[in-house]
């Protein structure tokens, strides 16, 4: 971990209202929107996966008791597999909201796993990013069983989702699980918080009660970064600024260029766009996964 000093942070200089207005999106979005998004999740990922082959409610991690669903396998052989992590800032949401991208991949030939972690605050986030992990341990370990091929996982998520998956992308984890270094084969998330110490100044830490320092070991940004996946880092135009800037700093860190602005959109309708194959954040996964 690379930290200088852990008081010392993007964004350490604004007030707690700046930085309310940079990360609380909830509030930029409205009550109103808020609501018709959060339906929009759960009506496209019920129709998504409606008369979709797969395998859903797994108990992926024995411990905590946590399920995934695998959607979209074919009778063609082992699939790459797409693993989405879903956003609601480690406190809400589910996978039941989460798998709207499941039917424009099966199409393409591509599965999709959707698993559920334990919400904060009955979950630490240190125990939360241990779920994730676990999950990539199960597609490596049982995906041929179900029609995975576990050696082309890709992993993405939206908001929270994308911090997990930095926290998927980085070193240092996959050795004690017994998988090789490059388990994660390339990497999109979406909006996501990855250096997440100006949570601890914002409502969200009411709910993970972080402190600076271990939000700085939970922060992919500061995290080893010895082998760098394939990595498209994607933001909304309209997003809030704290997670912009997020983006813009996390994409170079791994040979990714620049982040994929994608224009009109706001913090919760972006990645919905996974579900359009006509979408440029949709043809930039499918990019990432044909080239494994």
């Amino acid at each position: 971990m690379v930290v200088v000093d852990l008081d010392d942070w993007p964004g350490s200089g604004l007030s707690d209202e700046e930085l309310d207005v940079a990360y609380n999106v909830r509030r930029k979005a409205g009550p109103e929107l808020f609501e018709r998004h959060m339906a929009r999740y759960r009506a496209e990922s019920e129709a998504a996966v409606d008369g979709l082959p797969g395998h859903p409610g797994i108990v992926y991690d024995e411990p905590s008791g946590e399920r995934l669903d695998v959607w979209g396998v074919g009778d063609d052989g082992l699939r790459p597999v797409f693993v989405f992590l879903h956003g609601g800032y480690w406190m809400a949401l589910s996978r039941a909201e989460s798998s709207f991208m499941a039917r424009a991949l099966y199409e393409q030939g591509i599965a999709t796993v959707v698993p559920d972690y334990t919400l904060a605050p009955k979950a630490t986030l240190e125990e939360i990013v241990r779920q994730v992990r676990a999950s990539i341990a199960w597609v490596h370990r049982h995906g041929r069983e179900h029609g995975l091929d576990p050696g082309r996982i890709v992993v993405g998520g939206s908001s929270a989702g994308g911090h997990l998956t930095g926290m998927t992308m980085v070193g240092g984890w996959q050795e004690e699980l017994g998988l090789p270094a490059d388990v994660v084969k390339a990497a999109m998330p979406f909006s996501g918080l990855f250096d997440i110490r100006p949570i601890t100044r914002v409502y969200v830490n009411e709910y993970v009660k972080l402190d600076v320092r271990r939000a700085a070991a939970l922060s992919p940004a500061l995290l080893p970064r010895e082998r760098r996946c394939p990595a498209v880092v994607a933001v909304a135009e309209h997003d809030g600024t704290g997670f912009v800037e997020q983006s813009r700093r996390f994409a170079p860190l791994w040979g990714a260029g620049e982040a994929m602005v994608v224009p009109d959109r706001d913090h919760f309708d972006v990645v919905l766009d996974l579900g359009d194959p006509a979408s440029a954040p949709f043809e930039a996964l499918l990019g990432l996964v044909r080239s494994l």
